[in-house]
């Protein structure tokens, strides 16, 4: 059988001959690359949001405790510590979806608790009902 073929004529003397099959090979695999690139930066879009939307919380935090500067590095500290542990978490393929959800669950209420140590009464009642109106805004499946 033979390749079926084409000739391009640019400039007089100046010919290319190409294979049909390979040009639409290439053509197919440049689109599916850039399709796959696409697909690449929207789903980084996400995480993207995500820290944005943490810092934003952790904003919110700080000026609705009204935290001192203090209590502000220790928040940081632990916020920067338990970033690394929901990140590790995350990675970690070992875990099924429900034993994640339960290490998140457990891994959350660690990072309470240690916000409470340096939090006064009045602060830990604000912070308690800025994460329960924040559980309430969060769609589902989140």
């Amino acid at each position: 059988m033979c390749p079926i073929t084409s000739r391009i004529n640019f400039l007089p003397g100046f010919t290319i001959i190409f294979n049909h099959k390979s040009y639409f090979m290439k053509k197919f695999m440049l689109t599916l690359l850039m399709s796959g690139m696409i697909a690449g930066a929207a789903m980084a879009q996400p995480a993207k949001e995500m820290k944005e939307d943490a810092k934003e919380w952790d904003k919110k935090v700080k000026t609705e405790l009204n935290l001192t500067e203090e209590q502000i590095q220790k928040y940081d500290a632990v916020s920067k510590e338990y970033e690394g542990k929901f990140e590790e978490l995350k990675k970690d393929a070992s875990l099924g979806k429900e034993a994640q959800k339960e290490k998140k669950m457990e891994l959350k209420k660690e990072k309470q608790a240690k916000l409470f140590e340096f939090l006064t009464p009045e602060q830990q009642t604000k912070y308690t009902a800025l994460m329960e109106k924040k559980k309430a805004e969060k769609p589902k499946g989140y």
